[in-house]
């Protein structure tokens, strides 16, 4: 496709002085307005339910997480028991899955002076122990933003596959997938 289904917008950037496809002249190589590689979410969720010990440590937040007032985790805070009140039907199985959503420019090249940056999505799984949320093993990097510079309010381009996932998983049905914990 030369154009986004979508919005229309230009699958290629245009250039100055590009003969394009006149008979007899080469074009030169186009070039992606805006480029990013997206690894889906949901392989990797069924992937963590199928082992045993990462599914029964994605259940922790409802069957281990003390409940003594203490603020230890995500789960004993107000703002988790104002989704559980809202959200009944989605606080009620343990095994629903809360994330957090994190975006960072990076240099991969370490030159302040460089003309190009990656941005990667990444997310956090918070169902899981405070000692294990933030280990390399749980934190999914789904989405991989590549750009001479930040994508700035064009952002939600770049999240459309996530968010369909995401919705996907929030639809009453969700994903079916299994638990080798629970059975």
């Amino acid at each position: 496709m030369d154009a986004c289904p979508v919005c229309a917008a230009l699958r290629y950037k245009i250039r100055k002085n590009d003969p394009g496809d006149i008979e007899g002249e080469h074009s030169r190589r186009r070039v992606p307005a805006k480029v990013m590689w997206y690894s889906p979410i949901i392989p990797c969720l069924k992937y963590l339910f199928r082992n045993k010990e990462n599914a029964k440590l994605m259940q922790w937040h409802k069957e281990e997480c003390k409940k003594d007032l203490m603020l230890r985790h995500l789960a004993d805070g107000s703002l988790w028991r104002k989704i559980d009140r809202t959200y009944t039907d989605f606080a009620s199985d343990a095994r629903n899955i809360r994330f957090g959503l994190s975006i960072d420019d990076m240099n991969p090249f370490d030159e302040m002076s460089s003309g190009h940056n990656y941005w990667p999505v990444t997310l956090c799984i918070y169902n899981l122990p405070p000692w294990l949320c933030m280990k390399r093993k749980f934190i999914m990097m789904s989405v991989l933003i590549s750009s001479p510079k930040q994508p700035g309010n064009n952002i939600d381009v770049y999240q459309r596959p996530l968010v369909e996932e995401h919705l996907l998983l929030w639809h009453e049905e969700g994903v079916r997938m299994w638990n080798e914990y629970k059975q």
